[in-house]
C-alpha cells in the first residue's frame, strides 16, 4: 500500500447517507491531513412528495455540495437514479472507473445487508470495484483514460440504519470510532440536507432526523463504552472487509489509535 496515498472515499447511495453514517470519522481523518472524497450514486430523485424528480435532483445536489464544503471534501455524483442501482456489467465498469480516477487508500460504504436495495447494491458495486480497479485488463476506457488503480484499498462498511438487518436483528460492528470530538460537525453537515426532513417524516415516520442521528451515535457510544470500560459519548460503528486479497490490517485503528474501540460482544 502506498504510504503517500492519503485519499479517503466515502460513498452513499443517496445524498446524506454518508453524513448519516460516517461523517464523524471523516472529520477526524481530515484533521490528520487525509483528503476526503464523498460520492453519491444518485441525487435522491425519488425522495420527495413536493418536488418533481428534476427539481429535487437540483436541490439535493446543492445540499450535498454545501455539506461537503463543511468537511473540506470533494463531491461527486455517479450518474445513477433512485431505485435503479443494479449489479450489471455497465454499472461495475462505471464504478471501477470512479475508483481508478480517485485511487483511494480507504473506501467506506454501505453494508451488504441493509434496509433497501439501493444501499445493498451500492455496497456490492464498490466491493467489486475495489477488487477490479488494480487489474488493467478490466476495460473501463469508455469511462476513464485511467487504466488501473495502485492497489486494492481498505474497505469498510458503516452500520445499517438502526444497526439492524432486514429482519430487525442486531448487526454488531467489529469496532467503533469515538466521534465525541466531531459529533457537532457531523450533525451540522447532516443538517445541510434540509429537503430531507419532510420526506423522512412522511415516508420513514422520522420527525427530526438530525436528532435521530444524534440518538444513534449516542447508542453506539453506549455500546462502545461497554466494550471499552471507558466513557464514549458518541460513536460510529464499522465492519472491515477482510476477504482474500483485501488489506487485513485495520487502517482506522492505526490512524485514529485509542479512538477505535473493538466490539467485544458476539454478533
Amino acid at each position: 500500500m502506498n504510504s503517500d496515498n492519503k485519499k479517503v472515499l466515502a460513498v452513499g447511495a443517496h445524498p446524506d447517507d454518508v453524513e448519516a453514517s460516517c461523517a464523524g470519522t471523516l472529520f477526524l481523518l481530515r484533521e490528520l491531513g487525509y483528503q476526503i472524497h464523498v460520492a453519491t450514486m444518485t441525487l435522491g430523485d425519488c425522495g420527495s412528495l413536493a418536488y418533481s424528480a428534476q427539481e429535487i435532483r437540483r436541490i439535493r445536489r446543492e445540499e450535498a455540495e454545501t455539506a461537503c464544503k463543511l468537511l473540506g471534501a470533494t463531491y461527486r455524483y455517479l450518474g445513477f437514479n433512485d431505485l435503479s442501482i443494479y449489479n450489471d456489467d455497465i454499472s461495475n465498469r462505471r464504478i471501477t472507473a470512479c475508483l481508478r480516477e480517485i485511487d483511494p487508500l480507504v473506501v467506506m460504504t454501505h453494508p451488504s445487508n441493509d434496509y433497501m436495495s439501493d444501499h445493498e447494491v451500492t455496497s456490492l458495486l464498490f466491493r467489486n470495484a475495489c477488487f477490479y480497479a488494480p487489474a488493467p485488463n478490466y476495460d473501463t476506457l469508455s469511462f476513464t483514460p485511467v487504466a488501473r488503480s495502485s492497489a486494492i484499498p481498505y474497505l469498510y462498511y458503516f452500520e445499517p440504519l438502526d444497526g439492524t438487518d432486514i429482519f430487525g436483528q442486531r448487526v454488531r460492528p467489529q469496532f467503533y470510532v469515538d466521534i465525541s470530538q466531531s459529533i457537532e460537525a457531523r450533525l451540522e453537515m447532516l443538517g445541510r440536507h434540509q429537503s430531507q426532513r419532510e420526506w423522512l417524516r412522511s415516508h420513514h415516520g422520522m420527525d427530526d432526523y438530525v436528532e435521530e442521528a444524534r440518538r444513534r451515535c449516542r447508542d453506539a457510544g453506549e455500546r462502545a463504552s461497554k466494550a471499552s470500560g471507558r466513557a464514549v459519548a458518541y460513536a460510529e460503528g464499522f465492519r472491515q472487509h477482510l476477504g482474500h486479497a483485501y488489506p487485513r490490517e485495520n487502517f482506522l485503528a492505526q490512524a485514529l489509535h485509542d479512538r477505535v474501540v473493538p466490539e467485544t460482544a458476539s454478533c
